[in-house]
């Protein structure tokens, strides 16, 4: 079952603004310790200050949670195991201890409670070589289905990123570029390739949001460039992902066991500034989105 905290609870019933949050980044597998905290104080932060009330989204104890308390937040720090969309059922029937949730999850969990707009560093997407693996992240298929809006710095920068936006586009995702016409590639403010949308306020951001579920139709894909001062070389990041992914070949990975191995090899070649990156865009995405659920609560 879903069990929303109180804070998001109030803030719901008052139609005021809340963000949903995925876990995954602020465990382990997604940040190393003590930078997977300092990211979730920092997001909590970003989306408070905006006025906004953030939704930690989990799994603990088999609860899936839509809001986890404070006192809890230290177990999803430590959170081993990563539940997508596919997995809750199973996760809640058993009793898993801690499951940090992805981007399908938290979609599925934020939408189920009426929660509108969802923040994340990067999605997931089409993997390199998915004509021969068939590889492709449950991410995209949630944002389809779901009618929230999700923030990000655009997809992984390990991804086939044109791939990523063909499944989009055939998903029938309108991906909006925040005050860009290009999709970011998470560490870099431009991957080289174009989105069909832009908008340049929080505003205009909630308009399309609002009209799509008028509409009855799915989510929508916010891309937000990572901060300028924040970016990182474009070809070293190359570099970087290319001994990732030949690691990950090396050991015969696939599926939800790429990215930890890929973010780790990122860290080790870029000497840690690759974190601080992921840092300063999810801090960002999380100011954006409060931004934006303003914005809706408005309308």
């Amino acid at each position: 079952m879903i069990v929303v905290g109180d804070e998001v609870r109030a803030a719901l019933s008052a139609k005021t603004a809340v963000v949903g949050l995925e876990s995954t980044i602020f465990s382990t597998l997604g940040l190393p310790s003590p930078a997977n905290l300092e990211a979730l104080t920092r997001c909590n932060a970003a989306v408070r200050n905006a006025g906004a009330v953030p939704a930690l989204t989990a799994v603990i104890d088999g609860v899936i949670w839509a809001g986890v308390p404070e006192e809890m937040e230290e177990r999803v720090l430590g959170a081993t195991v990563k539940v997508a969309a596919r997995g809750l059922a199973a996760a809640s029937a058993q009793r898993l201890p801690v499951g940090a949730t992805t981007v399908s999850a938290s979609l599925a969990i934020v939408d189920q409670v009426g929660i509108q707009v969802f923040a994340t560093g990067g999605i997931g997407g089409v993997h390199r070589g998915s004509e021969i693996t068939g590889d492709i992240s449950s991410d995209l298929d949630a944002i389809a289905r779901y009618g929230v809006t999700t923030v990000s710095a655009g997809a992984k920068a390990f991804l086939d990123l044109p791939r990523t936006l063909e499944y989009l586009e055939t998903s029938s995702v309108p991906v909006v570029g925040w005050r860009t016409n290009d999709f970011p590639a998470f560490y870099t403010q431009n991957s080289g390739l174009e989105v069909p949308y832009r908008v340049d306020d929080a505003a205009s951001a909630a308009r399309i949001h609002v009209a799509r579920r008028e509409l009855g139709q799915g989510g929508v894909l916010l891309a937000v460039p990572i901060p300028s001062n924040a970016e990182l070389d474009e070809q070293r990041i190359a570099n970087a992902i290319e001994k990732g992914l030949d690691l990950v070949k090396s050991r015969g990975l696939s599926g939800p066991q790429i990215t930890p191995v890929v973010l780790a090899e990122v860290e080790k070649v870029t000497g840690g500034d690759s974190v601080e990156a992921n840092l300063a865009l999810a801090e960002h995405n999380a100011d954006i989105a409060a931004q934006v659920a303003l914005e809706i609560a408005k309308l």
